[in-house]
Formats: C-alpha cells, structure tokens, sequence
C-alpha cells in the first residue's frame, strides 16, 4: 500500500507540476485562475493522503478548510475578472 500512495503522490506532484506551467504560460487570466484552483485540488487530495498514511484526523481538517478557501477564492477571483467589480446584483 505504501507504494502505491508514493506512486500516487509522485503522479498528483507530476499533474500539479503541468498546471503550474500553464498558470506561468496562460493566455488569459481566467486560465491561470483555474490552473491555480486545480493546483489546490491536488494539494488538499495530498493531505488527505497524509492524514491516511499518519492515521491523523485533523489533517482531513485543514484539507476541508483549504477546498472551501480554495473554491471561494477561485469564484471570488473569476467574478472579479469578468465583470471588473466585485458588485452587482448577486449580492
């Protein structure tokens, strides 16, 4: 079991690694934004991973934190690119 999570923390490093060049490289600021929430998937899918290798509950914690953090920025961020406010109607 243990190498097959080495195996698959390697892989989502690899895969973090790509979006990490694409948000360098992105045409337009809506790419980079979401390069940098998949970016934070597999950050918070890695410590999710860690908490079951260490057999530790509150690193489950911070990962739950860090995706809701993660996805309310990223909207936050994409309203902000598209309409140039972050004001309107949907508040």
């Amino acid at each position: 079991m243990g190498a097959f999570l080495w195996g698959v923390a390697i892989f989502l490093l690899a895969v973090a690694s790509v979006c990490l060049y694409r948000a360098y490289l992105g045409p337009t600021v809506l790419d980079r934004i979401l390069a940098v929430n998949v970016i934070g998937t597999k950050t918070m899918v890695l410590l999710v991973m860690l908490a079951f290798v260490f057999e530790r509950s509150l690193y489950v914690d911070v990962a739950l934190v860090y995706a809701l953090l993660n996805f309310v920025t990223t909207v936050v961020a994409t309203r902000y690119f598209e309409t140039g406010a972050l004001e309107g109607d949907w508040q």
